[in-house]
């Protein structure tokens, strides 16, 4: 009876054991995505207080891309600008960080007011940032994305991935292959695009959890609210990968070029794009997307 007791006692230590490290894995993925919106959070109350320009210069990484409106040097692009007047605010809704944490993004709602906080706001939209860590330790964002709309859309509820995959952290990979593997993946999903129609392509690359992003309309979050924004353009949408790069536990990357919508006799529609990619279950599977036409010459 002893001896039942010991052994009763040793196996419910053990799955005290086995749950306590579970928690603690989940605890740290969970640490870095807050890690990561306060970091997002720092970068607005900057730019509320020491001026957009400032701020970009002060959180944006040397290689850091912005789209002006194709990609450019963000770096260079606001050390040359002068500071201007105005509040450019803007806060994180939803966010995700690699197993490895060493790459992650965040979206949510920004809205412009001319004069500081005091005025009202008069331009409204959904930004989009990748954020990667430094040699040094620190996240800085390396690009930065969004659109505009005439109205405001989103919530302000912070939100994390829901059906998530085992947050256990990942052997390293090789970067370049890794890249080597997201533009590939790129590339077919724009060649079905073409082939079978966007619906179609979507369709198949899309995660559940998708979100997308387009001009003057609400953000689609969820794979059916995705593909009801996709299928109600009709024509033949097409895209060219960029660049691309991976965290170095081979589960999130991105990817970012130039794409073409073409409608009938229209004049063809021309842009840019990102795209994030997480590894869901094993299969490589979109969870954001955005796209945004250039300006009209």
């Amino acid at each position: 009876m002893k001896r039942a007791r010991l052994l009763t006692g040793s196996i419910c230590f053990a799955l005290a054991i086995g749950s306590f490290v579970f928690a603690q894995k989940v605890s740290v993925r969970k640490q870095n995505r807050q890690a990561l919106v306060q970091m997002e959070r720092d970068f607005a109350r900057a730019a509320a207080t020491k001026g957009t320009r400032d701020a970009f210069l002060e959180f944006i990484a040397d290689d850091g891309i912005l789209f002006q409106p194709g990609p450019i040097n963000g770096k260079k692009f606001w050390t040359e600008r002068q500071p201007r007047k105005g509040l450019l605010s803007w806060e994180p809704i939803f966010a995700d960080v690699s197993r490895s944490g060493d790459l992650g993004y965040t979206t949510g709602p920004w809205e412009f007011r001319p004069n500081g906080a005091d005025d009202k706001p008069v331009a409204f939209g959904q930004y989009f940032t990748i954020w990667k860590k430094q040699s040094d330790g620190s996240w800085k964002f390396v690009l930065d994305r969004g659109v505009g709309s005439e109205k405001p859309f989103a919530t302000k509820i912070l939100l994390f991935p829901l059906n998530d995959e085992d947050s256990a952290a990942l052997g390293k990979i090789d970067i370049e292959a890794g890249r080597s593997i997201i533009k590939k993946l790129e590339a077919e999903f724009a060649e079905r695009s073409v082939k079978k129609g966007a619906a179609d392509a979507f369709d198949s690359y899309l995660a559940e959890d998708a979100r997308l992003l387009r001009e003057n309309v609400a953000p689609a979050v969820g794979k059916n609210a995705a593909l009801s924004m996709v299928s109600a353009r009709l024509g033949t949408l097409s895209w060219q990968v960029t660049a691309a790069d991976i965290s170095a536990s081979g589960d999130l990357g991105y990817t970012y070029g130039v794409f073409e919508f073409k409608s009938g006799s229209a004049a063809a529609e021309h842009g840019s794009y990102v795209h994030v990619w997480k590894k869901q279950n094993g299969q490589w599977k979109v969870v954001m997307d955005i796209m945004s036409p250039d300006p009209q010459k």
